[in-house]
């Protein structure tokens, strides 16, 4: 479900797509400066057991695509999930954002993908995201700008010492 939900698996096309990607190269397009910068913000508020975060750019047609941040920590601390939430509340975006802490993995995601998908687990939810890659570039550049913004600010909130 969770490779469903980030597009790894949709990055490519086509069968012929997926195979040039395999390996090293695969890697590289998954791991973007913006993925390092995410995972090194997240980590300050605990140990990560998982993350992902969406390609930036389809690799194979050029196109950008709208960010789905997700991850799952360790042993999340208490109190964890609202900061996030607050985190994420206090950044001044383009586009309104959603933290899903329903499931086993939290996704960040533009509020935007929920509402026209009805939900993480609807069938239409990767064709929804499909539709506004390819039809709406300014809102995936806006929600991109966004997102760099929140990971800045997970990167510099301040955490208490405890």
């Amino acid at each position: 479900m969770d490779d469903k939900i980030f597009g790894w698996k949709e990055a490519c096309c086509s069968t012929e797509g997926t195979r040039a990607l395999s390996g090293d190269m695969w890697k590289s397009v998954a791991m973007s400066t913006r993925s390092v910068q995410a995972k090194r913000a997240l980590s300050r508020f605990g140990e990560l057991a998982w993350f992902s975060l969406a390609v930036e750019v389809n690799p194979c047609y050029g196109y950008l695509q709208v960010p789905r941040l997700g991850w799952r920590y360790e042993s999340p601390q208490e109190n964890v999930g609202s900061l996030m939430e607050e985190v994420v509340k206090e950044v001044h975006t383009q586009v309104d954002w959603t933290l899903d802490r329903t499931r086993r993995n939290w996704v960040l995601l533009p509020s935007r993908i929920l509402r026209e998908a009805h939900g993480l687990e609807d069938p239409e939810f990767s064709n929804v995201v499909h539709s506004i890659n390819t039809r709406d570039r300014e809102f995936c550049l806006r929600a991109l700008a966004d997102l760099e913004l929140i990971i800045r600010h997970l990167q510099e909130f301040p955490i208490a010492e405890g």
